[in-house]
Order: structure tokens, then C-alpha cells, then sequence
């Protein structure tokens, strides 16, 4: 395993599968302006990567998956103009997670509120320890969340799940997370980084242009009339057929062992 430090995260390689960790635990693994900076790099530089095939993104400790954003930070934007650039800086990140090639699988350790859920939510699929606790409370500090959380939250939850998140401010378990559609499994503190591990590992010996397009089809046909969607969905069916993977794949199917895909 490859491990690689900067000031706020750690990135881990294990074969195909990235592992990103924010990495200040003594603050929740809050979301500053340095951190925002360098999960960014580490997303572009992975987005390069084609032998990338999954990523994994935690948080360090075991009383957060990150807090929210640095409050400290807030504190000091200077007007209206500022807000809506730190706003769009952190909406840019979670998009730059959504379009990532391959799948991101959040695997949410303790406190994921404000920035964390956020984060947490533009990740393809999420995992909680028994302990997390998600939220968005930043109508408590008199202003809204600010990194899409009124919008995903919305296109996960529907509208009333929305407006009791971020309204009430109030947080709500994993159980609760699990029972709404927030996250797809629940497991013990100590099984969930292995759980992650082997979600990615599944991921990550299938045909790697397949997720590709899988991901896309989801992500870009949610909010497409059913029509539009089908149709997206059909061409990126007519695309994979003519992959080398697909003939290596129905090949191994046929002929009754496992298929080796080469991303091509």
C-alpha cells in the first residue's frame, strides 16, 4: 500500500482503489480553505489515473467524517459577494466528486454535518458506522447550507426529508440515515472501513468502462425527463458493446471463468 501525506488529507493506494482521508481530527476534520484546496488537487490528479478503479473517502478519528465547514473562516467573509464565492468553491468540490470517473464510496465515521454531509452526499454510495450522526445545521448559525445540501438532499430525500434536515437543524442517526435513503448500509465502527474496502474491491474487478458509463447514466439521466433518460441510457448500452471489455466479458461468461477487463 502507497500512502502519500499533505497538510489536511492522506491518500492511500491499495491496487485500484484510492482511500482519502481528511485529516484533522483535532477539529472534527472541519472543512478550512487549505483542506478544500488539496482535496481538490488530490481529485484532479486521481481523475488522470486510468488505472484508478474506486475511491474510498473517510475521515480521520473516530468522532467524525468532518464536522462542517471551519467556522473561524466564515466568520471573516466580508460581504455577500465573498459568501456566494466560498459557496460556489465548495459546490465546485462536490461536483468534481459526481464527476469523477470512477465510483466514490463515503464511509462516514462519527459526525458528518454541514460540509461532511454535504461531501458525503455527492459520493455515489455511503456507508455509515453505527456511531455517525449526519445534519445540516447551519440555520443555527443563521445561515443555510451552502455546499448542495438543499439541492441533494432534496434529490435523495425528497422535499420533506429536505425541509426537515435543513430547517430543523436537527441530526439524526444511522438508523434513521439508513431507513430514509441517506445511506445504503449501516455496519459496526469497527467492520466499516473493511465493509468499504470491500464494496470498492467488488467495483473494482468489474469492467471499468461499464461503471464509467453506469455512473454517468445515473447521475446525469436523475433529472432528465424518463424519455431522455431511456435515451442516455440506450446510448451508453450501444457504446459498451463495442468495447473490448464486453467481448472479454461475454467471452468469460460463455465459456464459464472469471473475466480479465482492461479498461478498453
Amino acid at each position: 500500500m502507497v500512502r502519500r501525506r499533505v497538510d489536511t488529507i492522506t491518500l492511500a493506494r491499495d491496487g485500484a482503489v484510492a482511500t482519502i482521508t481528511l485529516n484533522r481530527p483535532d477539529v472534527l476534520n472541519a472543512l478550512n480553505g487549505t483542506l478544500l484546496n488539496e482535496l481538490g488537487a488530490t481529485l484532479a490528479e486521481l481523475g488522470k489515473d486510468d488505472t484508478l478503479r474506486a475511491v474510498i473517502l473517510t475521515g480521520a478519528g473516530p468522532k467524525a467524517f468532518a464536522a462542517g465547514a471551519d467556522i473561524s473562516e466564515l466568520n471573516v467573509l466580508p460581504d455577500a459577494a465573498a459568501g456566494e464565492k466560498q459557496a460556489a468553491r465548495g459546490q465546485a468540490l462536490t461536483v468534481a466528486f459526481e464527476s469523477l470517473r470512477v465510483p466514490v464510496i463515503a464511509a462516514v465515521n462519527g459526525f458528518a454535518l454541514g460540509g461532511g454531509c454535504e461531501l458525503a452526499m455527492a459520493c455515489d454510495i455511503r456507508i455509515a458506522s453505527e456511531n455517525a450522526r449526519f445534519g445540516q445545521p447551519e440555520v443555527n448559525l443563521g445561515i443555510l447550507p451552502g455546499y448542495g445540501g438543499t439541492q441533494r438532499t432534496t434529490r435523495l430525500l425528497g422535499e420533506g426529508w429536505a425541509m426537515y434536515l435543513c430547517l430543523t437543524a436537527e441530526m439524526i442517526d444511522a438508523a434513521t440515515a439508513l431507513r430514509i435513503g441517506l445511506v445504503q448500509k449501516v455496519v459496526p465502527a469497527a467492520e466499516l472501513m473493511d465493509e468499504a474496502r470491500r464494496i470498492a474491491g467488488l467495483i473494482a474487478g468489474k469492467a471499468p468502462l461499464a461503471i464509467a458509463a453506469t455512473k454517468r447514466a445515473i447521475i446525469d439521466g436523475a433529472h432528465l425527463p424518463l424519455a431522455d433518460g431511456l435515451a442516455l441510457e440506450a446510448k451508453k448500452f450501444g457504446e459498451s458493446i463495442v468495447t473490448d471489455d464486453f467481448r472479454e466479458g461475454s467471452r468469460a461468461f460463455l465459456d464459464k471463468r472469471a473475466a480479465v477487463f482492461t479498461g478498453r
